[in-house]
């Protein structure tokens, strides 16, 4: 089913991160000149999230890449603007700005909101890393602070940063000889939990040869600052920091069905919309409750490969069938870790020191990841 009159389906992607990158390389890939694809985001770069967490411990700096040069390069059309509503009748996206954009297909790839959840906490933003953590770990370097925890709300968001971090916090603590107290309080019944039994027990291992308390099955609240209270088996921590997860929310999207709850977008195993037509949606905005680059990124693929389809493209119907690849940091060797995901808990769960996927980089992707690593090369090639 292609546009009218034999022209190329006009694509709109809304969303410059993950998701919205890796639909539009997987577009370019599977549908050449059979579609026009235009790129709304209110953002100027695309920035590799999962590597912010080295930057408080005077780790390399976070890549940074022109979503203008990107785009560019790949053949698709941005504008720098925002959605304000969507009339999924007439298919029209109206922006923030005022313009009208028609499409024949439409991927929503906007990301989730970021809403502190804990009063009396430090709440995680992963787009100013080094910015909220300096103070903290010069305090740790300077044996100001002695005991930290890193909680999590629930339901959970993302957990492995909060791994990361407490992780690097004690090492960096044990060498500069200021030994420091981190705990780790979360609802999931075994640390990472997402990824299975076998990932679970490498990450637990890791906690304890770096000293750290982990607190599982548990919920946390801050009634004041330093105090930490556990339920529903009682008890309370005192620490000088607490340092807490986001907790995360749909974006906002007029026109659009919301799942219940937090506000996230209904997809159904195509990343179709529910209840609209030719309507897609991938990542964080999404109603799968793991969020994870990785993970935007499947979406995204089968998203384009159902959207290359409405092209007229011969390729096979496409089901989200998830697959979770991460690399978890901070201990003594970077862990690869990686499952098949019921959104729950994994199956056929691998750890090894050494990737099983290709490229083996923070955000496993089919199209993104070497498309990147081509940048980067190419960028120290003319350096």
């Amino acid at each position: 089913m292609e546009s009218e009159h034999g022209e190329p389906l006009k694509v709109l992607i809304v969303g410059g991160g993950v998701a919205g990158l890796e639909a539009a390389l997987a577009l370019r890939e599977l549908a050449g000149d059979r579609v026009t694809t235009t790129m709304l985001s209110l953002q100027m770069e695309f920035v590799y999230r999962p590597l912010s967490v080295r930057e408080p411990f005077a780790g390399p700096r976070t890549g940074h890449y022109s979503l203008d040069e990107i785009t560019s390069d790949i053949g698709v059309e941005l504008k720098h603007d925002g959605l304000k509503w969507l009339d999924p009748v007439q298919r029209v996206v109206h922006t923030e700005a005022g313009e009208q954009l028609t499409y024949d297909a439409l991927l929503l790839a906007l990301g989730a909101r970021l809403r502190p959840r804990f009063r009396h906490a430090l709440t995680l933003d992963d787009r100013k890393l080094d910015e909220q953590l300096h103070g903290l770990i010069q305090d740790v370097e300077g044996g100001y602070v002695r005991s930290v925890a890193f909680i999590a709300p629930s339901p959970m968001p993302w957990p492995l940063p909060m791994y990361e971090l407490g992780l690097m916090t004690a090492r960096r603590g044990y060498e500069m000889n200021e030994p420091v107290s981190v705990t780790i309080v979360t609802p999931e019944d075994a640390p990472l939990a997402f990824f299975g039994a076998v990932a679970s027990q490498a990450v637990r291992k890791e906690l304890e040869t770096g000293g750290i308390k982990l607190i599982t099955s548990t919920h946390a609240e801050t009634p004041a600052p330093g105090k930490v209270t556990l339920h529903p088996n009682g008890g309370t921590l005192s620490v000088d920091r607490i340092v807490a997860l986001p907790e995360l929310f749909g974006p906002s999207t007029p026109g659009v069905p919301k799942h219940e709850g937090h506000g996230f977008i209904s997809v159904d195993s195509h990343c179709r919309v529910q209840g609209l037509d030719r309507v897609f949606a991938a990542g964080d905005a999404t109603n799968f409750n793991v969020k994870l680059g990785g993970i935007a990124a499947e979406q995204a693929d089968v998203a384009a490969a159902n959207i290359a389809r409405l092209a007229g493209v011969e390729v096979a119907a496409t089901r989200f069938n998830p697959e979770i690849h991460a690399v978890l940091l901070g201990g003594s060797k970077p862990l690869y870790l990686s499952a098949r995901s019921t959104g729950t808990h994994g199956s056929n769960s691998v750890v090894s020191e050494q990737p099983d996927w290709y490229p083996g980089t923070k955000i496993a992707s089919k199209y993104l990841a070497p498309y990147l690593e081509s940048r980067d090369h190419a960028g120290m090639t003319q350096a």
